[in-house]
């Protein structure tokens, strides 16, 4: 047995704090330099550290406990509100990356580049891979930011949710008509089946936990977090095994079940440690370190540079309009835009299984690289700008209001002192008959 893994989580864990710190002093989340920490130490730059089994499966933990807090810091009922704007941001954010980037394709997709096999479908699916959305690192900026339980971080987190279940059926639509065994009405049906396994599990945990919690009377609370979290990685695996839907959702919906239960700030505070010293910084480290660039051609990098920019314009333009359409003002949709932007492991998963099927041409395999990366590590960056003049215009409300409260304390006084006068002058009179 080979304890190098040692070394690397070592590298990892001082890279990443101390890059976090440096992008700290920038006003940039931590999370951008735990990317840059993977890219530097990765096969990208100076190959310090590569891909391992073990590096990945901690990563895979990593992003199942991001969302499983992400879950349990999620107000339901705010979740609930959320749930028609959700579900407009989603759909908007679906079919526009999908048109655009099937659009990008077409101008491309001949010439030296060209792919045997249907030449619309690998136009369509080159835009099936922008419609992915990977919204832990926007959970994680959020969350650094203060903005999770917001209505704007709760939205993002509603239409993550629907954007996962709409991505996986214009991929199955897609891979259908490419002529893969896949049954769509199968696909469908499982997904409806996902839901309703997590209701009866929901309901069943927290009507057990609720009752041992009164049985206890509150004494030795520890296994509760460890019950929390066996239930995390249950869901998470049944929802790949069994459901085809990402162990993400199913870690998610975990946390919300944990919401519902009367000790859930408890477990809540039990992950923060665990997540932040471990599990998240080998996260956000594992996706730089995954990156290796092949090499391309003039015509491969406009390509690159055109992807990039597609994929952060048609989440801004579709989840803006989405969000606008549910009544959100402009800054907020440009919030929720910009935090539906990312992409991650899901559009790599599907680049890759495009590339088995014959659906895209291998030399688009690094732009789809290069752009996972990029919004990866713009999205935090955009996150924060878009919310820093919000909270600058929250300051000035506020001082604002302060110096309101300062003339009404002061005409409160000088009515006071009105008052008083005028009984003393009664007083006078009073006397003096």
């Amino acid at each position: 047995m080979s304890y190098h893994f040692l070394l690397d989580i070592a590298l990892i864990l001082l890279s990443t704090k101390v890059l976090g710190l440096i992008t700290r002093k920038f006003q940039l989340p931590q999370v951008v330099g735990a990317l840059l920490a993977g890219l530097l130490l990765g096969p990208a730059c100076l190959n310090v550290l590569q891909g391992t089994d073990t590096l990945s499966q901690l990563a895979e933990i990593g992003v199942i406990v991001i969302m499983f807090s992400a879950g349990m810091g999620t107000d339901i009922q705010e979740l609930k509100h959320s749930g028609k704007a959700g579900f407009w941001v989603a759909l908007c954010g679906v079919l526009v990356p999908l048109a655009l980037g099937a659009g990008l394709a077409f101008f491309f997709n001949r010439g030296a580049f060209a792919h045997p096999g249907n030449v619309l479908l690998q136009n369509i699916f080159i835009g099936t891979i922008l419609t992915a959305t990977s919204v832990s690192i926007s959970v994680e900026t959020l969350k650094e930011l203060g903005r999770l339980t917001t209505r704007v971080g709760n939205t993002i987190l509603a239409a993550a949710l629907i954007d996962d279940v709409l991505g996986l059926i214009c991929l199955t639509i897609v891979t259908s008509l490419g002529g893969a065994d896949v049954n769509i009405i199968l696909v469908l049906v499982k997904i409806l089946l996902f839901f309703v396994f997590v209701g009866v599990v929901g309901f069943l945990f927290v009507k057990f936990f609720t009752w041992y919690t009164e049985k206890l009377h509150n004494q030795d609370l520890r296994r509760w977090p460890i019950a929390a979290f066996v239930l995390c990685l249950l869901l998470s695996y049944c929802a790949e095994e069994f459901f085809g839907v990402a162990d993400i959702i199913g870690a998610f919906s975990a946390g919300l079940i944990v919401t519902l239960t009367p000790k859930a700030k408890y477990v809540e505070s039990k992950f923060s440690p665990l997540s932040y010293l471990l599990l998240t910084p080998i996260f956000f480290a594992n996706i730089g370190i995954r990156v290796e660039l092949p090499a391309m051609s003039w015509e491969i990098v406009l390509f690159s540079v055109l992807l990039v920019a597609v994929a952060v314009l048609s989440k801004l333009i579709g989840c803006g309009l989405g969000a606008r359409l549910s009544g959100f003002r402009g800054r907020q949709c440009v919030q929720v835009g910009v935090g539906m932007a990312c992409r991650g492991e899901v559009a790599l998963i599907v680049a890759n299984k495009g590339m088995a099927m014959g659906l895209m041409p291998s030399a688009f395999f690094g732009p789809v690289i290069i752009m996972v990366v990029c919004c990866a590590i713009l999205t935090p960056i955009l996150l924060k700008l878009s919310f820093r003049k919000e909270d600058a215009y929250s300051d000035l409300q506020g001082s604002n209001l302060l110096d309101s409260y300062e003339a009404v304390d002061q005409l409160d006084r000088v009515a006071e002192g009105v008052l008083t006068a005028e009984q003393d002058l009664r007083q006078g009179t009073g006397k003096q008959e």
